[in-house]
């Protein structure tokens, strides 16, 4: 997430962390979300998740409105998500199964990386880094395969009508994700009262990091927006209704 993070940054004051490998459910990661506001010295926060990391932050924002001053949701498994057949094995049996997992990645992400990368010679430098990183932050594939398992364990409907924080929903192109079904994602959308939805072209699963500027543009004129909602309701608590809101 380095390339997203340092984006993010030009615009933002960034706190972000590695999941507790130790969690049991999502209500174990909240800890993790309180901390990171609590250690920017702040009340509230722009919660900020990408693919399972979004149902964290949903979790997070569904019980903790108070400090989610506003919700952004990358790629993250539509309510409803259910693991192939094949990736529940995976997930079952990580030590046995996950290299396999990690083998057809780059077979799964081959088109949108060439999407994003038009230049082969980008394309090249993208793969490098990705390798060099994998080396650096090594995987596990154990955490790998619980936080799978949590995916479809968790009622996220449930979540979406608790959500309060404005809410933008990010999905790549729907013939580019072959991670997360776009239109699984982009459901939150709907359930989520107010939300927006922005598509990060030339991109499927992976945008945060392909194309990490235009991400963070989408965020930034987001939460400008959203920030600037929340002066006219308060300047004017009778503007504060959908249509104002919208």
């Amino acid at each position: 997430m380095r390339p997203a993070v340092d984006a993010l940054s030009r615009r933002f004051d960034v706190r972000t962390f590695s999941l507790n490998d130790a969690a049991r459910s999502l209500d174990d990661y909240r800890p993790q979300v309180s901390h990171a506001i609590d250690d920017a010295r702040v009340d509230s926060a722009v919660i900020c998740g990408v693919s399972f990391g979004g149902l964290v932050a949903l979790r997070f924002a569904a019980t903790q409105p108070a400090r989610t001053r506003a919700l952004v949701l990358a790629s993250t498994p539509g309510p409803g998500f259910s693991l192939r057949p094949r990736h529940r094995i995976y997930a079952r049996l990580p030590w046995l199964c996950g290299p396999l997992f990690l083998a057809e990645s780059p077979w799964r992400l081959r088109r949108e990386i060439a999407a994003a990368f038009p230049d082969p010679s980008q394309r090249r430098a993208f793969r490098r880094a990705a390798l060099a990183t994998v080396v650096r932050a090594p995987l596990s594939l154990s955490a790998m395969g619980r936080r799978a398992l949590l995916m479809g364990s968790h009622d996220a409907a449930a979540d979406c009508a608790r959500v309060t924080a404005p809410t933008l929903v990010v999905t790549g192109e729907p013939s580019l994700d072959y991670v997360v079904p776009v239109d699984g994602s982009s459901a939150y959308a709907q359930m989520i009262s107010g939300a927006r939805a922005a598509v990060l072209e030339r991109t499927g699963h992976i945008g945060t990091i392909t194309r990490p500027d235009a991400f963070a543009l989408l965020v930034g004129e987001f939460v400008e927006r959203a920030a600037g909602n929340a002066n006219v309701e308060a300047r004017n608590p009778k503007l504060g209704t959908p249509d104002a809101a919208a």
